[in-house]
């Protein structure tokens, strides 16, 4: 299994789950049940045209302050900000985050300047702050990010052209509503590649190096839900049992690489995101076999478990052509999503990789990888196999 004989470790879940169809109708009290009395819509423009914003709204009833709509699809500071000073002049005392993970955190980032004031560069980095921050409800209209149990949030600061992670376990969600009538509307494409964002973060929970038996569980269990699922997601979009179920697998993955952590497939898909605007679950989708065939022969065991967990027949085969099996299936499992695989069909320059790379390098995710990673030239050529 890859667990060292000493092994100790710390699991941490806090968020409540309510699942189930139309349980968004439960948002007002879930609000009231955290102590909150006025709550922040947090959303972005299209959520908002779809009806979706609108349908917690009314949930909300008295409990409803306003709603602001101005997220971006790479949550910057200046936008926490303003939604911050929109939240203080409501008077606002909670939020409800209703949208996909830059929501989700953006949501995170007002949540901590309603309770703490300032301005959201003041609180930039690891576990600093020194009390809970002001009440979030998050509820997913995509399965991917698993934001609505994280305690990450990453923020762009547009300014300098760099994502930053806020990372601290008071910005945890506190309650996580799964409704899947919210993410019906999902486009094929969008659903496979937020669908593939979660894959990805249970694979990476199963080979980071803070990997444990717990996480190792929701892991596996949310591979074995989207191998079965994610693919009827995209072939019908009104599928409420599969939508169902893809969400929970993807709030699993949340929960398990929250605690065993990520590694360079995020390094690196962050990097090109932040350079050449590729989006994440789309970027993590190419990257993750690649990254698999660069670890391999470091953690042949854990790409075993996750051949297993796709259903595949490993019997009789050794752990690396257990790892190969599990490289090769994910590929025909984007394949038959038409989920694009190469870097250069997601808009990646050729001339851009190096500077990838060296962006890679300074990633906080990377330290969690199997395989110690230090040197940008073999980030270069893991980018430019998947080129």
């Amino acid at each position: 299994m890859g667990y060292d004989r000493d092994l100790s470790f710390q699991y941490y879940n806090p968020t409540k789950i309510v699942f189930g169809e139309n349980s968004v109708n439960d948002v007002g009290m879930e609000v009231e049940a955290l102590g909150g009395s006025k709550a922040l819509v947090v959303t972005d423009k299209s959520i908002k045209e779809l009806g979706l914003a609108e349908r917690v709204e009314k949930a909300l009833g008295k409990r409803y302050a306003g709603t602001y709509d101005g997220c971006i699809v790479d949550s910057g500071v200046h936008t926490v900000n303003e939604g911050a000073a929109y939240a203080r002049e409501l008077g606002a005392d909670a939020v409800v985050s209703v949208g996909g993970g830059s929501v989700i955190d953006t949501a995170k980032g007002i949540a901590i300047l309603i309770r703490e004031g300032g301005q959201l560069l003041d609180y930039c980095g690891l576990q600093m702050l020194r009390r809970p921050v002001a009440p979030h409800v998050a509820i997913p209209t995509t399965s991917g990010t698993g934001s609505e149990v994280t305690y990450a949030a990453v923020i762009k600061d547009w300014d300098r052209n760099v994502k930053l992670l806020f990372g601290d376990y008071f910005i945890i969600p506190n309650t996580a509503i799964l409704d899947p009538t919210m993410t019906q509307g999902m486009p094929p494409g969008l659903t496979a590649t937020t669908g593939m964002d979660a894959f990805t973060h249970a694979v990476e929970a199963i080979h980071a190096l803070q990997r444990e038996p717990i996480s190792d569980g929701m892991a596996l269990h949310a591979i074995r839900l989207l191998v079965e699922y994610l693919p009827r997601c995209v072939e019908n979009g009104s599928d409420l049992v599969a939508r169902g179920q893809v969400m929970i697998a993807a709030t699993m993955a949340g929960v398990a690489f929250s605690n065993a952590q990520i590694g360079l497939v995020h390094a690196m898909a962050h990097s090109v995101g932040a350079l050449f605007k590729v989006p994440h679950g789309l970027a993590n989708s190419i990257l993750l076999p690649h990254v698999m065939l660069y670890n391999m022969d470091e953690c042949p065991d854990r790409y075993a478990l996750v051949a297993q967990a796709m259903g595949l027949n490993t019997q009789g085969m050794s752990d690396l052509e257990a790892s190969e099996a599990a490289i090769n299936a994910i590929w025909e499992l984007t394949k038959k999503m038409n989920v694009p695989q190469r870097l250069r069909e997601a808009g990646v320059p050729e001339d851009g990789l190096l500077e990838a790379a060296n962006l890679s390098l300074s990633d906080g995710c990377i330290v969690y990888n199997p395989k110690p990673v230090f040197d940008a030239e073999e980030v270069l050529e893991v980018y430019k196999k998947a080129w």
